[in-house]
């Protein structure tokens, strides 16, 4: 086991890319192509995302279309969406899908304030757990005799300072987040 600097740095800045792809999932009052990121699609007798299947816009902000490529793939597409738990209602004009996204109430905001909260405390328990990986290896390795207890004290005040960046990267985000999904 060898205590790699860079290595703790990018796992830690991999748990805050999944919290920016779970954040970039979750609705607000507004339309965004990342809000049909999860959506996958059951065609040609396989699970495709539904960027595979068509073209996502924003033609509006309150509105999402789907222009499908086949148009045997249509209701498929629709089915995906309506049961993708988002709470959305296509309606089909042909090969296009058009999604208009409802407004939010009070308690829809809260349960995704909720979610927002519980996705930055995977978040941050990710982060822990990098911490706490790097710290045994530096006891492991000073332990063996790699590195002195003041290299030890060193390396450790580094991954402690990491750790709490990125702590509050994540704590920011999420403040971020909230104040979005709270603006009516």
């Amino acid at each position: 086991m060898s205590f790699d600097k860079a290595d703790i740095q990018r796992r830690m800045n991999g748990a805050v890319e999944v919290l920016t792809k779970e954040f970039a999932g979750l609705r607000t009052g507004r339309a965004s192509v990342s809000l049909l990121d999860p959506v996958t699609v059951e065609v040609y007798g396989t699970r495709m995302p539904l960027n595979q299947i068509g073209t996502v816009n924003v033609p509006e902000p309150r509105l999402i279309s789907v222009q499908v490529w086949d148009n045997s793939n249509v209701r498929a597409v629709e089915k995906a969406i309506r049961e993708a738990g988002l709470g959305l209602n296509p309606q089909i004009e042909g090969t296009l899908l058009r999604i208009p996204i409802p407004d939010l109430n009070e308690e829809r905001r809260a349960e995704l304030s909720k979610i927002a909260g519980k996705y930055a405390e995977a978040a941050r328990v990710s982060v822990r757990n990098v911490r706490r990986d790097g710290m045994d290896a530096l006891k492991k390795m000073e332990k063996d005799g790699q590195i002195s207890e003041d290299d030890h004290k060193k390396k450790a005040d580094e991954v402690q300072k990491m750790t709490d960046e990125t702590v509050k990267k994540i704590d920011k985000m999420l403040s971020d987040k909230e104040k979005e999904i709270m603006t009516v």
